[in-house]
């Protein structure tokens, strides 16, 4: 009998595989094919009715391709290592400027979520996949698992447990709608995405380290549960806010915060565009989307607040919090004002690579 095929994956592809073969991407059980693709990008629901927004693909060269057609089960390899096994049933590729105004909203490369969509290789190959192993990828590598942290709520006897996405170190808007949260839930599930990032991002030694200065000594710690989500930003806006929803359903949340400009990029996407896409799935997705305003720090009301509750929305004393300003601040090596951010946030960075590509 001879021996199955290897392909050998890049960070990128296997953290997909990862994410499928812990359950983070259910009802997912492999990349998709190419019906699968298609229900995702026109309908945004999988064949079955499931709501999925966003493509999970494994692409290839054609002379890959042409080599698996061949094979019903293929050794799939990270950094040498046998990590797990596709069988493959569909190959098949896209047209894709259409495909990407589906997804983006734009077909325009200055997009990186554009971009990246048509860096990747020809084909895209279909088909269940099993994870064998865990690959060793430094603090990348999750904390908790689905499994492990729907055992932990467990454990915890939570029921109500809001999770947060963040790939920014905690700044003070990011905070208050996190103490939104802990007033009426059972607790709260802080989980960073820290896989594949661009140049100028913040590193996952910086948003994990901030966090280590809030949680504690400023959020209750027996309320707050943080993980990591080794994935990679698809910058799909309201898209990627319900993709990001899906998953915390998985890892056992019962809501998620959804707020400014979820998963934008630029001006690419209107500030509540995500909000609108998230109420349109309503009591269809198996978790309660939160869909809470973008706070600010109002000088006159001396304190954060959103348009909801200030008076002064809209004026010259309403000052933006972005993690975008954070970095250009932190990047200047000056300190943020504190009323934006914590100075023992800042404190704890000192030491820590703070961005990609420095």
């Amino acid at each position: 009998m001879s021996a199955s095929p290897q392909l050998a994956l890049n960070l990128l592809q296997y953290l997909e595989l990862e994410k499928i073969g812990l359950g983070a991407f259910s009802p997912l059980d492999g990349f998709m094919d190419e019906a699968q693709f298609t229900a995702v990008v026109e309908t945004m629901r999988l064949p079955s009715g499931a709501v999925f927004t966003l493509p999970v693909l494994l692409d290839v060269d054609t002379e890959v391709a042409a080599q698996l057609k061949t094979s019903s089960e293929v050794d799939l390899t990270y950094d040498g290592e046998l990590v797990g096994r596709l069988f493959p049933r569909d190959f098949f590729g896209c047209d894709r400027a259409p495909v990407a105004r589906a997804i983006f909203g734009t077909d325009d490369m200055g997009h990186p979520g554009v971009a990246h969509f048509f860096s990747l290789q020809p084909v895209f190959v279909g088909g269940r996949v099993e994870l064998i192993k865990r690959a060793e990828v430094g603090i990348w590598h999750d904390k908790l698992t689905p499994e492990d942290a729907r055992t932990r709520f467990a454990e915890l006897g939570w029921k109500r447990i809001v999770g947060f996405q963040t790939r920014n170190v905690p700044h003070r808007a990011h905070e208050y709608l996190q103490r939104i949260a802990l007033e009426w839930s059972d607790g709260l599930f802080i989980q960073p995405l820290i896989g594949q990032r661009r140049n100028g991002d913040f590193t996952p030694e910086a948003v994990l380290k901030g966090y280590g200065a809030l949680v504690g000594d400023f959020l209750p710690a027996d309320r707050v549960v943080l993980g990591t989500l080794s994935t990679f930003m698809r910058f799909a806006g309201p898209r990627e806010a319900v993709f990001h929803a899906i998953i915390r359903r998985n890892y056992g949340c019962t809501h998620f915060i959804v707020g400014r400009d979820h998963a934008g990029v630029g001006n690419w996407y209107g500030k509540y565009d995500a909000h609108a896409l998230a109420h349109q799935f309503e009591g269809d997705l198996g978790i309660e989307v939160l869909r809470l305003s973008g706070p600010y720090y109002c000088e006159t009301c001396d304190g954060v607040a959103t348009e909801k509750t200030c008076a002064h929305y809209g004026t010259d004393v309403a000052k933006e919090i972005n993690g975008s300003d954070m970095r250009r601040i932190l990047v200047d090596g000056e300190a943020p004002d504190p009323r934006l951010m914590r100075p023992e946030v800042v404190a704890a960075l000192r030491g820590v690579p703070l961005f990609v590509g420095d």
